[in-house]
C-alpha cells in the first residue's frame, strides 16, 4: 500500500460537510458565495493512510473511553526527534483537546484574576481571548517591522514591561502567526534569560513547528536545561496532518509542580480522555505520514513563492512580509491609503474573499490581511486575481 492523496492541485468541494470555512459565511456575515481564505484549516485531502485508520476503526463500531498505551507516546516522541532534534519524555506529556484549550489552562494555573499574561502582537487572536475571557490582563510586546521585510522583538520593551506590570506568564508564539517570523536561536534564548531573570513561565506554542521554510525551528525548551524548567510546550499534528477537528494536542511539561498545576487546571474542567479517532489519527500520522507531508510542505512552499512574486508583480501597493514558517501569508496594504473599513469593504465585497483581517491580531495589524495559501495553487491565484481587480480596474 502506497500513499494515495498526493494530488494537492485537486480542488475538493467542502461545501455541506459542516465546514466552519465554507458553511458558515452567511452565519458569520459574509456574502453566501464568498472564498474563504481565512481559518487555518488546508483544502487538501489528508494522509490515505490517515484515512485508512480511522476507516477501519469505525467499522469496529465501538466508541467506548478510550486511551493511549506506550507505542503512542514513542510514535509522538520518534517524529519530535527526526524533526526538531528534542528528547521528550512521557511523564512530561499531557493530552489536551486543543492548543488554545491549553493556553486557557495555563492562564488559570499560572495566574491570578486581574494579573496581567505578555504576547506579542500582532499574534493569534485567540491568545488576547483566553487571557481577557478568564479575568486576566493582555500586556503586549508589540512586534515592529523593520526594513528587512520581517519582524523583530524589542528586548528592552520586553523586559519592561515584565518589571512594570509584574509578569508572570508569557505566551510564545513559535513559529510566529500571522507574521510568519521562525525565531533565531539568539532571539529566543535572549527571551528565554530574560523570563528566567524574572521568575516568568513560558507558554510556547509550537503548533507550526512543522511548517519552516528555509531556517530552523528551536524548541524553546530544548534550547538550555534551565528553560525545560519553566516551559510548557504546545504540539499537535492538527495544523500539519489537517486534523483540527479531531481536537488533540500533545502538551509537554517538564517540570512536575508546573505538570501539577496545569493537571488540576484539566481536572477542574471536568477532561478527561480524549476522542479516540483523534488519538489514532496522530499515531498514523507521526508514523506513517512522512511522505504526504514532505509533499504538502513543498507544495505549500511553492504557493508561498507563487504569492511573493505575485504580490511582486501585480499588487504595485501592497507588500508581502517574508514567510519564514507557517502556510499564513500576512499582506500589508497600508501604502493603499484605505481605512481599516475600506479595506474591509474591499476584500469582502469588491473582491468577495474571506481573509483574515488584521484588526482582530491587535491594534498594531491594522492596514494587514492574512492569507491562508495551503490550497490548490489554481484557487490561490483567483483569489490573487480578485485583490488585483478589486484594487486597479
Amino acid at each position: 500500500m502506497s500513499e494515495r492523496n498526493l494530488d494537492f492541485d485537486k480542488i475538493i468541494d467542502r461545501k455541506n460537510t459542516r465546514s466552519l470555512k465554507y458553511d458558515f459565511a452567511v452565519k458569520r456575515g459574509m456574502p453566501e458565495n464568498v472564498l474563504p481564505l481565512w481559518v487555518a484549516d488546508m483544502d487538501f485531502e489528508t494522509s490515505s493512510y490517515i484515512q485508512d485508520a480511522l476507516t477501519e476503526r469505525v467499522k469496529h463500531g465501538i466508541f467506548g473511553y478510550s486511551e493511549v498505551q506506550s507505542p503512542y507516546f514513542e510514535i509522538v516522541r520518534d517524529w519530535l526527534k527526526r524533526h526538531h532534534d528534542w528528547d521528550i519524555q512521557e511523564k512530561w506529556l499531557v493530552k489536551t483537546p486543543g492548543v488554545v484549550f491549553a493556553l486557557a489552562m495555563a492562564v488559570k494555573a499560572y495566574t491570578q484574576y486581574g494579573d496581567g499574561v505578555l504576547l506579542q502582537l500582532p499574534v493569534y487572536y485567540p491568545f488576547s481571548e483566553v487571557i481577557r475571557d478568564n479575568g486576566r490582563k493582555v500586556v503586549s510586546n508589540d512586534l515592529y517591522l523593520d526594513n528587512d521585510n520581517r519582524y523583530h522583538i524589542d528586548f528592552v520593551d520586553f523586559e519592561q514591561k515584565i518589571i512594570d506590570e509584574n509578569i508572570k506568564l508569557f505566551f510564545l508564539c513559535s513559529p510566529h502567526n500571522p507574521v510568519g517570523r521562525v525565531w533565531t536561536e539568539a532571539e529566543l534564548i535572549r527571551l528565554g534569560d530574560i523570563c528566567l531573570k524574572h521568575g516568568v513561565t513560558v507558554v510556547s506554542d509550537e503548533i507550526h513547528q512543522d511548517f519552516v521554510f528555509h531556517r530552523k525551528h528551536h524548541v524553546f525548551a530544548n534550547l538550555k536545561k534551565e528553560f525545560e524548567n519553566i516551559s510548557i510546550t504546545c504540539t499537535s499534528p492538527s495544523k500539519t496532518f489537517n486534523l483540527a477537528s479531531m481536537m488533540m494536542s500533545n502538551i509537554f511539561i517538564p517540570n512536575p509542580e508546573l505538570r501539577l498545576k496545569f493537571k488540576k487546571q484539566l481536572d477542574a474542567s471536568g477532561t478527561s480522555q480524549l476522542g479516540v479517532m483523534g488519538l489514532i489519527a496522530c499515531e498514523t500520522a507521526y508514523s506513517k505520514g512522512e511522505e504526504w507531508y514532505n509533499s504538502m510542505l513543498a507544495y505549500v512552499s511553492e504557493n508561498i513563492r507563487f504569492t511573493k512574486k505575485y504580490v511582486a508583480e501585480n499588487l504595485p501597493d501592497v507588500t508581502m512580509t517574508d514567510t519564514e514558517g507557517t502556510y499564513l501569508v500576512w499582506l500589508d496594504f497600508r501604502k493603499t491609503g484605505l481605512t481599516v473599513d475600506e479595506l474591509e469593504n474591499l476584500i469582502i465585497h469588491k473582491a468577495n474573499l474571506w481573509l483574515d483581517s488584521g484588526k482582530i491580531f491587535g491594534k498594531c495589524g491594522e492596514g494587514f490581511q492574512r492569507i491562508n495559501v495551503a490550497c490548490p495553487r489554481s484557487i490561490l491565484k483567483e483569489a490573487l486575481e480578485r485583490i488585483r481587480k478589486a484594487l486597479y480596474k
